[in-house]
């Protein structure tokens, strides 16, 4: 197994564009890129620890590869938004593709280039590539949370993420 981690704005929204995907073993909610052990909730709301809230997802490369992931992740973000994502906004709602080895950097990379060259977005693509730092699993109440919690869910993905999607990604290939 390997691990992947992604920030995209909230993180209620990144779990189920990857939960269903075959290989996938397991996707957290979390915070990582801060300066603070084990945060909670509350201290990265206050943008004081340096936190992005991301997700770590564990997965099978024989099944689905880390490209794919790229991939999957692109097309549930805005990658020309560095301070927030749709109606979240702020430093720990950045685009960040947190890297866990050369392998993944060179992948991340290339597929940014890809991307800006498409010319899919009239703006630059300012999602970040960084190491990975320690990733501290968020609160109960946080996993699965489009399960757990469906008519909060629904309502983030009203704020803006799912119109930009459709309207950004309609015409690409679907991503399984």
């Amino acid at each position: 197994m390997e691990t992947a981690i992604f920030a995209g704005g909230c993180f209620w929204c990144m779990v189920q564009p990857f939960d269903q995907q075959p290989g996938i073993e397991s996707v957290v909610s979390g915070y990582t890129g801060g300066h603070v052990a084990n945060p909670t909730y509350q201290q990265v709301k206050s943008h004081q620890t340096g936190h992005t809230e991301a997700v770590k997802i564990t997965f099978d490369p024989a099944k689905i590869s880390y490209a794919e992931l790229v991939e999957i992740y692109w097309h549930q973000t805005d990658p020309t938004d560095a301070m927030g994502q749709f109606q979240d906004r702020g430093d720990n709602y950045r685009p960040v593709i947190f890297v866990n080895s050369p392998e993944q950097r060179a992948v991340a990379t290339a597929s940014k280039a890809h991307l800006q060259a498409s010319e899919r977005f009239s703006k630059p693509i300012v999602t970040t590539i960084e190491d990975a730092k320690p990733f501290y699993p968020a609160e109960a109440e946080h996993q699965r949370f489009y399960e757990n919690n469906p008519v909060v869910y629904a309502a983030q993905e009203a704020g803006g993420r799912a119109d930009f999607v459709a309207s950004h990604w309609a015409d690409a290939p679907k991503v399984d």
